[in-house]
């Protein structure tokens, strides 16, 4: 099972297609040299690579629910 939680661009390196991704506080170096993306995107990612680009809104509503859901494990 994949988990696909959304993480926001920080840094673009254009010269090696890697984007330093935010995800909640953590960053990570992604690839994303298979979607168009910018900074402040937000982007799915599997295995090391941003395979979708999310619209704002809905990465917002993800998040928030996540949030939620964690909360309700505590």
């Amino acid at each position: 099972m994949c988990l696909a939680i959304p993480g926001k661009i920080k840094k673009i390196n254009k010269k090696t297609s890697i984007a330093l991704v935010d995800f909640d506080g953590i960053g990570r170096d992604v690839n994303i040299s298979l979607v168009k993306i910018r900074k402040s995107d937000y982007v799915i990612v599997h295995a090391g690579f941003a395979i979708q680009k999310l619209e704002k809104r809905d990465a917002s509503d993800t998040i928030k629910l996540f949030k939620s859901a964690k909360k309700e494990d505590r």
